[in-house]
């Protein structure tokens, strides 16, 4: 319903803005006008639902609607319809070429003929013409495309197997160590004592006063010397003192080796 008013709606804004033509202005349809028809109608813009108005003298002429090859050759035997009231009218139903000549004989090759290109309608919606429905061909196996290389698989390296617990082998007992015994080493023999047992000490100076110490030998006699006699009894206790001393060195070296 609401596109029958709109379709109504627009026939009635189309036919209130449609515009009449009078055909050759003033001198109306006439076999010698002013102005050729072919120059008026370049003047002029036809569109849809505008009417053509032919005026000329009813019975004297009319008005054929024909095809390209009759206005080109002028023939009036096979119009597409005719038009002779005097006061004729046409209404343009479609875009396009209209083709016009007179009916009276001679009077199309003398120039009473016309000729319109109407515009397409401004208003009109252009019908969507369907999209063909692509005609399915036979289903080849897609070729695949160059998608990105699957990634190989990684190459990872040999992984070494974990190393299973050491078995600890018992480590060989250390050989005793063979040592060869070393010849005990023989004392060196240190450097020979100054005082060695075989090397008597050297005697002191008899100049030397040695301490009085008691005679070794013969015991003291109750009756001292006379004076004549010193010299002699200290020659004599020198000796016995440097005697006594050497002995005791030689016992000294004999313990000490």
């Amino acid at each position: 319903m609401k596109l029958l008013v709109a379709v109504i709606l627009i026939g009635l804004i189309s036919a209130s803005s449609a515009y009449d033509f009078y055909v050759g202005g003033r001198d109306g349809w006439t076999q010698s006008p002013s102005e050729s028809y072919s120059h008026w109608a370049q003047r002029m813009r036809f569109q849809v639902h505008d009417k053509l108005v032919f005026k000329y003298k009813k019975g004297a002429d009319s008005v054929l609607v024909v095809k390209k090859e009759d206005y080109d050759s002028c023939s009036t035997s096979n119009p597409a319809k005719k038009m002779e009231d005097g006061d004729s009218v046409f209404v343009i139903d479609r875009s396009g070429p209209f083709y016009f000549i007179s009916g009276s004989d001679g009077n199309c090759a003398k120039g009473q003929k016309l000729v319109i290109v109407v515009l397409a309608e401004r208003n009109k919606k252009p019908v969507p013409t369907p999209t063909p429905t692509p005609t399915p061909s036979p289903s080849s196996p897609p070729a695949p495309s160059p998608s990105a290389p699957s990634p190989s698989p990684s190459t990872e390296p040999p992984t070494s197997p974990s190393p299973s617990p050491l078995i600890e082998s018992p480590s060989p007992s250390p050989t005793p160590s063979t040592e060869s015994p070393t010849p005990p080493t023989s004392p060196s023999p240190s450097a020979p004592s100054p005082y060695s047992p075989t090397t008597p000490p050297p005697l002191p100076s008899p100049s030397v006063p040695s301490p009085n110490l008691p005679s070794l030998g013969a015991p003291p006699s109750s009756d001292q010397a006379p004076p004549g006699n010193k010299k002699s009894s200290a020659s004599v206790a020198t000796a016995a003192s440097s005697l006594s001393l050497g002995a005791l060195l030689v016992l000294v070296c004999a313990v000490v080796t």
